[in-house]
């Protein structure tokens, strides 16, 4: 009796009785910044971050480029993140972190940000991928060292303060001209003109005409 043969078929569109998930495309927002001095690295970065897009088959949705110094405003940044919030990225990449954050705590609170919206976060060469389980466990620990960055940020305001005390300085919001309202009246007795009395003391010309018209009336 000759043996039936299955005949071929087309992959199965399930999984141990179970229907096959579809993999989603993701959206990927690409950013880029380089430093005014230092823009011939601009090309790389793009290069690098494409070819990694490619490989993960991601869809490139958003490209931007920062070039500017480090505490400059970073416009481009600004308008990833705002696509993140519209819900037109499923992804951030970035060539490597400190491209992307201005400090430990803008890091931490942008990726929180971009978390929350569902929005993951991949950066190169630190090879922190935060769409994994594993990146994201390892971005618990920037939260430490946001911690830390506060305090260490806490103890030098805290040194200065010290310091300038003991130098003598006056710390604290700056007298108000009521308060040397007795000076501004002295000398405007002495023929001393009203800018010339502002310019001295340091305050507004507008502050000493209301005292001495407070004075005269």
């Amino acid at each position: 009796m000759p043996i039936k043969r299955a005949s071929p078929k087309a992959k199965s569109e399930h999984v141990f009785g179970q229907a096959r998930k579809q993999l989603k495309m993701l959206r990927a927002g690409l950013y880029a910044r380089v430093s005014t001095v230092d823009q011939q690295t601009l090309t790389m970065q793009n290069r690098a971050m494409r070819e990694y897009a490619a490989r993960r088959g991601w869809t490139i949705t958003l490209q931007v480029r920062d070039v500017n110094s480090g505490a400059a405003k970073r416009e481009a940044r600004q308008k990833l993140l705002e696509a993140a919030r519209r819900r037109e990225i499923d992804v951030v990449l970035v060539w490597r972190l400190d491209r992307w954050g201005r400090s430990v705590t803008d890091l931490l609170v942008t990726l929180q940000e971009l978390e929350h919206l569902g929005v993951g976060f991949v950066s190169l060469t630190e090879a922190l991928d935060l769409t994994t389980p594993a990146g994201r466990a390892m971005a618990g620990l920037l939260s430490v060292f946001s911690e830390f960055e506060r305090e260490i940020l806490r103890e030098r305001t805290r040194a200065g303060l010290a310091q300038a005390r003991l130098n003598g300085r006056r710390l604290g919001r700056p007298l108000t001209a009521g308060l040397r309202a007795a000076e501004i009246r002295k000398l405007n007795r002495a023929g001393v003109s009203k800018s010339e009395i502002a310019r001295r003391l340091q305050i507004g010309r507008t502050s000493v005409r209301r005292i001495l018209a407070e004075t005269s009336s």
